[in-house]
């Protein structure tokens, strides 16, 4: 049996109270936790210690938490869970559009926010699906799933590991269709069943990058009213 070490979790808030809760909550969970009161802090934490999860606040003095994911992204594809007492729609966009992986809104329980790190570590920790000793190439995308890889026409994409876990289940399944709850529940875990607008978003920023024209999509198919499906030739 294998025996992984703990994920290591940063966690980035101002609030020192709240800082103090999260670190004593994730620890309790079997977490390490690295934690810092803003945005500079956190990079340099986050250089250091080479965090497998960094949960962050947006609103922050020094340097936000939009600068901080976009300085992240810069540098890293490590998971990301934004943590804010914004609730509004287009904050969430912008959240999952800077490659967060998951949005939490103030005030929240700390069992559903374990329950949310624990989901995101899993999904981004175990890799790909069971039989990940496969490479497709369909037109000119190649997905190589022993080695995490994806390319287009011999370049390589950058993809968030929910973007490419998502990719894979679809490549995995291809050419069966995938109910939007089926997705949620082998791509985000059981702790997201219901969230569908997950699947919208994350299926719309895939495919901006890896289609040619996202509004005409050649690879990640839609089936009207059930889900979606990876063309296979």
């Amino acid at each position: 049996m294998n025996h992984r070490e703990p994920a290591t979790v940063l966690v980035v808030d101002d609030d020192a109270t709240l800082l103090l809760l999260l670190r004593q909550a994730l620890e309790k969970a079997g977490y390490g936790v690295v934690t810092a009161a803003h945005g500079l802090t956190g990079l340099q934490q986050m250089y250091e210690h080479r965090p497998d999860l960094i949960i962050l606040d947006v609103m922050m003095p020094r340097m936000d938490g939009w600068e901080t994911v976009s300085r992240i992204r810069e540098m890293s594809q490590v998971p990301v869970i934004m943590l804010t007492a914004k609730d509004e729609e287009a904050d969430k966009i912008r959240g999952f559009s800077a490659g967060v992986d998951d949005y939490v809104t103030k005030p929240f329980s700390f069992a559903e926010l374990t329950a949310r790190v624990g989901a995101v570590l899993h999904r981004t920790r175990d890799g790909s699906p069971a039989r990940a000793n496969h490479t497709y190439a369909v037109g000119d995308l190649v997905v190589d799933l022993e080695n995490r890889r994806v390319s287009k026409r011999g370049e390589l994409l950058s993809l968030t590991p929910t973007e490419y876990k998502l990719l894979a289940v679809l490549v995995e399944n291809a050419p069966r269709v995938l109910s939007r709850e089926q997705l949620l529940a082998q791509v985000w875990g059981e702790a997201y069943l219901g969230d569908t607008d997950y699947i919208k978003r994350y299926i719309w920023y895939l495919r901006q990058k890896i289609e040619d024209d996202p509004a005409t999509p050649e690879y990640v198919m839609t089936d009207r009213g059930f889900g979606y499906s990876f063309r296979k030739d």
